[in-house]
């Protein structure tokens, strides 16, 4: 436990942040060298990553979610506590989520490209209120989003590892029981990390499953998703579109036929818009540093060896 007069040293890179350096400052502690600091707060990718950390770091906090990459080039180690920022981006990710299913569903981006097909897109026009709704990856997400499907009169059936039940959800649903959702939803959020598991995990049986007035929103990885399958899902009417914030390669190539496809939304990965992402991550920071302070566990710990 530090000695809360004496501020503890962070090193903050790569670069200055005004909104990182203001959460270190006002939690307690320093900005210092890397060589000279107990804590990193990597505000970087994987590539520039350094390669030896001193012995000296105990903790090293990552700005993303996401951190396959870090798995896979084998940096997370069990030398020093390591927390990434699961669940930080919860609000910012469920927002977009549900504004891209009710684009979908209200017909938005076609009435915007059609001008004023009032009989097309009149008769193309479905209710959130009274569907339900399956959020596959149970986590941060999911239990930000929610209450805001509750809101719009939606019912959520949840999936998740353990199968604990999710608050609010009508139903929570254990992964290896995932086949028996697919026909008892309209529609499927899908918010699951990546991992070697989850690669199309919507594929072309699942999209076969589907009710035809189905709309996927996807605001987790692109792999999760068979975009090919995909594509000739919406194509030949098996489910009525898809909302993708997230691609499989990001970004599509331009003569990537997605792009034509009228009912298949890509947004540019900006459910948590790297614009404003150390201003939503320093809160968090702050409160972390405040924990490792004062002996407590941290918020969002990552396992060595675990898949994310």
């Amino acid at each position: 436990m530090a000695d809360q007069d004496e501020r503890t040293p962070v090193a903050l890179t790569p670069g200055h942040d005004e909104h990182l350096t203001a959460a270190i400052e006002s939690a307690g502690g320093v900005l210092v060298a890397l060589s000279d600091a107990r804590v990193l707060v990597w505000a970087g990718g994987v590539a520039d990553f350094p390669a030896d950390l001193p012995d000296s770091i105990e903790w090293v906090a990552l700005k993303l979610a996401g951190i396959e990459e870090f798995m896979a080039a084998g940096l997370i180690d069990d030398r020093r506590i390591w927390t990434n920022a699961s669940g930080f981006y919860a609000d910012n990710v469920a927002e977009h989520a549900l504004a891209l299913l009710l684009a979908g569903l209200r017909q938005i981006p076609a009435a915007v490209r059609s001008r004023w097909d009032k009989d097309v897109i009149d008769t193309s026009i479905r209710s959130l209120h009274g569907s339900t709704v399956a959020i596959v990856g149970a986590g941060g997400i999911a239990r930000s989003l929610i209450p805001r499907l509750s809101a719009c009169g939606a019912d959520v059936i949840a999936v998740n590892r353990s199968g604990r039940p999710v608050d609010g959800a009508r139903e929570t649903v254990p992964a290896d029981r995932i086949d028996e959702v697919w026909s008892r939803c309209d529609h499927v959020v899908v918010a699951a990390p990546s991992t070697a598991q989850t690669r199309h995990l919507i594929d072309a049986s699942v999209l076969a499953a589907l009710p035809d007035h189905a709309w996927i929103v996807n605001v987790a990885r692109g792999s999760l998703i068979d975009q090919s399958a995909l594509l000739t899902a919406v194509r030949d009417g098996q489910i009525a579109g898809a909302a993708l914030d997230v691609t499989d390669p990001e970004p599509p190539a331009a003569d990537d036929p997605i792009w034509d496809e009228p009912r298949i939304i890509v947004t540019p990965h900006v459910a948590n818009p790297s614009s404003g992402l150390t201003r939503t991550l320093a809160p968090w920071v702050a409160e972390n540093l405040r924990r490792f302070r004062s002996g407590r566990p941290l918020l969002s710990t990552i396992t060595p060896g675990s898949t994310y």
